[in-house]
């Protein structure tokens, strides 16, 4: 017999945990199916983006990460010399978070253990089926094969996802036409600086400290970018490319993990399916430019996972799962579009390297440095309105911040004290914020689904000019504005 769930989600990555914590917080039954017997311990990603550090915040759980990792004020677009500066960024986090993917799945995997998620691992899907009433899921484990019924199905499994095979979504884009290697190693002699990029006519080396000992060495080589993805990476060939390409290897010795990558690149022809939605990698690869794939992996995490959540638990329509594909594929087709942008970038041709000194020179322009780190860091990203009622407000509309993505706010209340907007969106609610006077009532908000709602009367920070003329907003369980009315 079947096990009944009321979400599947396939693949225990960051990205489907994250989708987990944010059904179960909402009450939703769910189990996380993931093919790998135990959790990865090599660490291809390497940072938390400052959205990504947002959406944390927008759940309450920054602190875990934030002791956990390394606070860094610049970011990099291609490697150029000249960095993305974050210190200017408009957030409560400005700068990415030095933390190894490792430790990230850990902490989303322990979070959602707390919200009482089973994380079945060892769990291969094999088979999926879609009917007016639900999905049904077929696989093999250990344990022997296993059959599971559930209403939806998130696909977060990866670059290779079954659920997006199995399914018939397609994945245009590109095969790799070229490869990079990277090696975790122990340097005898590591450089004078604590992280250092080269780039040359004989290629392009990145080194970083992963951990006390360990460093991160990237190598973009042009005479073995053709070597092809399946041949193994050795310790000479790592201690070959970085000697010709920087003088030295550093004495790398005691290699952790050596892997090759490749540039392909594809982005899925729609994230939704019936009850079927894809999330993370499963939607979307690319070559690992700028430290991004992870971080828009979460992002799309929490903006399916809330809406999900309303379908299932709260009744909401069916068509609010439209929005999902229709808000977060243009971020997927964005981060496809500069990620190519970066791999061009990344090359040892003289007009290569010209063309990466005049990028380099034109970012030292603080308005384009900024619009850069804007983008890396995802904190430009906004939507259309979402296709819901209106709160019932005597005061006119302000269609032009609706989408738009809010600070963590330091609102105030009449007693005086003091409540962060994020705060208030930790249980994963929707509030409707009223500004200013308390002498109004609080405007009804009726979507025609009864939506777990918080109420908050707070005054906004006399600093935020922009709130100066407006009343209240309704704002969405991910942080971004639903509707907002004049003051």
């Amino acid at each position: 017999m079947a096990e009944v769930l009321e979400v599947a989600v396939v693949g225990g990555g960051p990205t489907g945990l994250m989708v987990a914590c944010e059904l179960a917080l909402a009450g939703v039954r769910v189990q996380v199916f993931e093919r790998r017997a135990e959790p990865v311990r090599e660490s291809r990603a390497l940072t938390l983006h400052p959205r990504s550090l947002e959406v944390l915040a927008l759940r309450g759980l920054e602190t875990r990460f934030l002791e956990r990792g390394r606070p860094l004020p610049t970011g990099h677009f291609a490697m150029l010399d000249t960095r993305l500066d974050f210190s200017v960024l408009d957030t409560r986090f400005p700068y990415t978070l030095f933390i190894p993917q490792a430790v990230t799945e850990a902490l989303l995997e322990a979070r959602a253990r707390e919200l009482g998620v089973a994380v079945r691992r060892g769990h291969t899907v094999e088979a999926l089926r879609q009917d007016a009433d639900g999905m049904e899921l077929e696989g093999a484990s250990e344990a022997g094969a296993f059959r599971v019924r559930a209403r939806f199905v998130v696909g977060a499994d990866g670059a290779r996802s079954a659920v997006r095979r199995l399914t018939g979504i397609a994945f245009p884009g590109t095969d790799v036409t070229r490869t990079a290697v990277l090696g975790d190693v122990t340097l005898g002699a590591p450089p004078s600086q604590p992280a250092i990029g080269v780039t040359n006519t004989r290629g392009g080396v990145m080194v970083v400290p992963m951990a006390p000992g360990i460093h991160r060495i990237v190598v973009n080589d042009p005479l073995r970018e053709q070597v092809p993805l399946r041949e193994p990476v050795t310790l000479d060939e790592l201690r070959e490319s970085v000697t010709r390409i920087v003088g030295t290897d550093f004495g790398m010795k005691d290699p952790r993990w050596l892997s090759r990558f490749g540039n392909e690149t594809r982005l899925a022809d729609r994230y939704r399916d019936g009850r079927v939605l894809l999330a993370g990698d499963a939607a979307h690869i690319h070559f690992p430019a700028g430290g991004q794939g992870l971080n828009v992996g979460l992002q799309d995490a929490m903006n399916l996972g809330w809406k999900l959540a309303a379908v299932v638990k709260e009744g909401a329509p069916d068509t609010l799962l439209d929005s999902y594909s229709r808000e977060r594929r243009p971020v997927g087709d964005a981060l496809i579009r500069n990620t190519l942008a970066q791999t061009a970038l990344i090359g040892a041709t003289q007009e290569t390297l010209a063309l990466r000194a005049l990028m380099s020179d034109l970012l030292r322009a603080p308005k384009l440095n900024r619009e850069f780190a804007d983008s890396i860091s995802a904190l430009d990203v906004g939507y259309a309105a979402l296709e819901v009622p209106a709160p019932q407000v005597d005061a006119p509309l302000l269609p032009e911040w609706s989408g738009r993505r809010l600070n963590d706010l330091a609102l105030r209340k009449d007693d005086g004290t003091d409540v962060p907007l994020y705060s208030a969106l930790h249980p994963g609610r929707w509030v409707l914020l009223e500004l200013g006077d308390d002498s109004r009532a609080l405007p009804r908000w009726e979507p025609g689904w009864p939506p777990n709602v918080t109420h908050l009367r707070a005054r906004a920070p006399a600093a935020r000019a922009e709130l100066k003329d407006v009343g209240g907003m309704l704002v969405r369980p991910d942080g971004h504005v639903g509707w907002a009315w004049a003051a």
